[in-house]
């Protein structure tokens, strides 16, 4: 078995590199792995899983990931103030969490928060409005109709211009 600290050339651990390995214990995770060492340094005190949720690596966006409906997915820390809000996979609606924290509290499950302008990831406070579902349900009904109503009134318009080019009037 092998102990935390011990080092060993690559090739006597099954590596083609020249360089030397040390046995370390990721400090975040607790995984242990061969780490390569040249001249004498750490390449990284992180597992590579670890380095990549780190502010400082290149993959890290801030715990910021577009969801696949269009919504965007924010991961918060386990110890933060709107945690409670998170789904299984550690993340939160941004949409939610801007009006949460514009609320000053954690939303329940069944409020929810409407985009006026239908835009997903347009999460401005002003684009936002917290309602209940039967509220939500009377919007939506209701900008479908007027939705509607409004493909209604250009064809009308069209068919009014063409109706006058037929008689002749201006």
């Amino acid at each position: 078995m092998t102990e935390l600290g011990e080092i060993k050339k690559g090739e006597e651990i099954g590596r083609k590199s020249w360089s030397k390995y040390i046995w370390h214990a990721c400090p975040d995770c607790g995984r242990e792995s061969w780490v390569a060492i040249p001249r004498g340094c750490l390449v990284s005190i992180r597992c590579k899983s670890c380095a990549s949720k780190m502010h400082r690596s290149n993959g890290w966006k801030g715990g910021r990931i577009v969801m696949g409906d269009g919504y965007i997915g924010i991961r918060l820390s386990a110890n933060g103030f709107f945690h409670p809000m998170v789904s299984k996979d550690g993340y939160v609606l941004e949409h939610r969490l801007v009006v949460a924290r514009h609320l000053g509290r954690c939303l329940y499950r069944w409020e929810i928060v409407h985009h006026k302008n239908h835009i997903r990831d347009d999460n401005r406070i002003e684009n936002l409005q917290l309602v209940s579902d039967d509220r939500h349900r009377q919007i939506t009904i209701l900008e479908n109709a007027i939705r509607h109503l409004e493909k209604r009134v250009t064809l009308l318009e069209a068919e009014n211009i063409i109706l006058r080019q037929q008689i002749g009037v201006r």
